[in-house]
């Protein structure tokens, strides 16, 4: 593993703290400290990814990722204070492959960077069309033939009951399911106090497919009400 990775922020300590962290796990670090160096820097074809800082003197993060998207597709994270799903949003509608926020996680922050990095790798522009009988969302890929679901382009191992979890959200996302309607439809059965089955069952899914389970990106639940496969892309 020896992918270059620009990391961009206008504090010196941030951008160190961040390259000791990838360092780490075997990736080659440039630096870059305000908008205009990223741009420069995201031309040379041996950077691989970019994480960038929002607020940056002389050009700011989104700005000089608009920059860089005319030019090049490669993964971007945008790091970030602000936290607001509006700023996430905004980040994302610009080009962003991901935001993570201030303070980070340093081991979540790595596993994002080898989330992207395979994505780009092994499926290539995440635009590619979906395979017959391949539902994609996001990093997931679900085949409805095989009943296999891949994160990130490997297989997650699932055992039978997971797995029509999964493809009951998988084929129905943004729809929330209440925990009774689950438990009818993946175990065939009249639900009686079955919250804490269903609820086991998608802690571990979490688990296999969430770079942080605790703050999941997919699998959500909406209080009150049950579960459902957020969309993405």
């Amino acid at each position: 593993m020896n992918e270059c990775i620009l990391v961009v922020d206008d504090d010196p300590e941030i951008v160190n703290a961040i390259a000791i962290i990838l360092e780490r796990e075997g990736y080659q670090v440039r630096r870059a400290y305000n908008g205009m160096e990223a741009v420069d820097c995201a031309l040379d074809p041996a950077v691989r990814l970019i994480l960038i800082d929002v607020m940056m003197p002389k050009l700011d993060g989104l700005s000089a990722l608009i920059r860089i998207r005319e030019r090049r597709n490669l993964p971007i994270i945008v790091l970030s204070a602000k936290s607001e799903d509006t700023d996430k949003i905004l980040g994302l509608s610009m080009g962003a492959d991901d935001y993570v926020t201030k303070p980070y996680n340093p081991q979540e922050l790595a596993a994002r960077v080898r989330s992207q990095l395979r994505r780009y790798t092994l499926l290539g522009d995440i635009h590619t069309a979906a395979r017959e009988g391949e539902l994609r969302n996001g990093r997931l890929a679900y085949d409805t033939v095989s009943r296999t679901l891949r994160a990130d382009g490997e297989v997650v191992k699932l055992t039978a009951t997971e797995t029509r979890i999964v493809e009951l959200l998988f084929r129905n996302p943004g729809r929330v399911f209440p925990a009774e309607e689950i438990y009818r439809r993946v175990w065939n059965e009249e639900s009686y106090a079955c919250e804490n089955t269903v609820m086991v069952h998608i802690r571990r899914i979490r688990e296999k497919v969430e770079l942080n389970p605790k703050e999941p990106d997919y699998i959500k639940v909406v209080w009150g009400i049950g579960y459902k496969m957020e969309p993405h892309g």
